[in-house]
């Protein structure tokens, strides 16, 4: 999905533009292959760290200590690390811009600061996931549109930033929700392991009307966009309306009366299809401004 999500803006947006990139075609690659890279690290460390609690919520899918040994599931998280946060300090180099090589090991020290610590407090480990996935969204505008900005192309580069965030800010809601929809379908786990999540703190029924009521804000979000910046895109209105506003809407429906993991597992699934498809929609804005506008 992340690495999905880069290529989409890049070759589904960025490059139907006419505007200069930073990066050639191979180190774009290099900037997704780093940001998989980290992305797969926190993943690693996050197995190692919850192997007590994914044998009561998740026993099919555990790894540590079963496929992989613990001791070698931290080497592997190291070489993750060392390549990722390595490409970075090159990518950095690339653009003239060293500094920006503190992004990566931000980006890693977090993941493990989540998995280690950050997760067990109330809300501040969804927040945390949300923005590191958002911010994903945005890494590839320092890297490609930044260092190509200059006084002349300032302001097309501005507006096109701007859409950049637009999709950060979808991200990361649909994000938070989907963090907390997943701590409703882990709540016996984590309570279990006293991992202070939401549903575990103030209980599964108030947690889903949080949800519920939290669900309205993306919504709410997508139907002003469409009808004040899209609407005359056909295409482009229908396809919103038909594979995110509606799913969006389903989901809004269905949270009220969720129960089941099962019931919460749907509901995190359909989240994933609406965030795919919600990206997927830069690239039909542009093919639909492109070709009827």
């Amino acid at each position: 999905m992340l690495a999905f999500m880069q290529l989409v803006f890049r070759y589904g947006f960025f490059k139907f533009q006419n505007i200069p990139l930073s990066l050639a075609d191979w180190q774009y690659l290099l900037l997704v292959l780093s940001t998989v890279l980290l992305a797969a690290g926190g993943y690693v460390i996050n197995n190692i760290v919850d192997q007590d609690t994914d044998s009561i919520n998740k026993p099919n899918n555990v790894i540590v200590g079963k496929s992989i040994s613990e001791a070698k599931a931290y080497n592997i998280y190291v070489a993750l690390n060392c390549v990722g946060v390595g490409i970075g300090f090159y990518l950095s180099n690339v653009i003239q811009k060293p500094g920006f090589a503190s992004i990566f090991i931000l980006i890693a020290a977090t993941l493990y600061l989540y998995a280690t610590s950050l997760k067990q407090m109330v809300l501040v480990g969804n927040v945390i996931v949300a923005l590191l996935l958002s911010f994903s969204v945005v890494i590839i505008g320092i890297f490609d549109l930044y260092p190509a900005t200059y006084e002349g192309n300032q302001a097309q580069m501005a507006v096109i930033f701007s859409i950049l965030l637009d999709y950060a800010i979808f991200t990361f809601f649909l994000n938070f929700i989907r963090e907390i929809v997943k701590d409703l379908e882990d709540v016996k786990g984590d309570s279990n392991h006293g991992i202070n999540t939401l549903p575990v703190t103030i209980g599964v029924d108030k947690t889903t009307k949080i949800v519920f009521a939290l669900s309205f804000i993306p919504l709410i979000a997508i139907l002003f966009y469409t009808y004040n910046y899209l609407f005359l895109l056909t295409y482009t209105t229908v396809y919103l309306l038909t594979f995110v506003t509606a799913p969006l809407l389903y989901f809004t429906l269905k949270i009220w009366n969720a129960k089941t993991k099962n019931d919460f597992h749907k509901l995190s699934l359909l989240l994933k299809w609406i965030l795919l498809f919600g990206i997927i929609s830069i690239g039909v804005i542009t093919i639909n401004m492109k070709y009827n506008a």
